[in-house]
């Protein structure tokens, strides 16, 4: 396969995006079908989005992104979740949606994109390091149940 036959689009409502389950839950891998969808229909009225990687139709890669302002930074796009299907990653589907993140990112005046990934992922480590990203601080979380 080549990955100039590869088109990235958009992916509108929720409809389309829990058809992408399967992607998800690849590094995901505690989350239900049910679980998805309730998040989605929770995130989906504050702001969150989601970008393909369509080859023959069918979508081998997702990123979720948001669009949003912080007072430290600014403006940011925050791709969430950037997920290609094993079989597909030698085709570099993964810079292929962060460039597209970065082009929607300067289309809506932002100054950053910024994100989080696993501390144990580091594949995801090397692979967003060489897009480009820095470690700037710690994402810090605290359980409340």
């Amino acid at each position: 396969m080549e990955s100039s036959n590869v088109v990235i689009k958009e992916i509108i409502g929720i409809a389309e995006m829990v058809k992408l389950y399967p992607l998800i839950h690849q590094l995901n891998t505690d989350m239900t079908l049910n679980d998805y969808q309730e998040m989605l229909k929770d995130m989906l009225p504050k702001g969150y989005r989601q970008v393909g990687a369509f080859l023959n139709d069918t979508c081998v890669g997702v990123a979720g992104f948001w669009i949003n302002t912080k007072l430290y930074c600014g403006k940011y796009i925050e791709p969430d979740n950037v997920i290609v299907s094993s079989q597909y990653r030698n085709l570099k589907l993964g810079s292929k949606l962060l460039h597209w993140l970065h082009e929607e990112a300067l289309r809506n005046n932002c100054t950053v994109s910024l994100l989080d990934a696993y501390a144990q992922n580091k594949d995801a480590h090397r692979f967003y390091f060489r897009e480009g990203y820095y470690i700037l601080g710690f994402h810090m979380i605290k359980k409340l149940k």
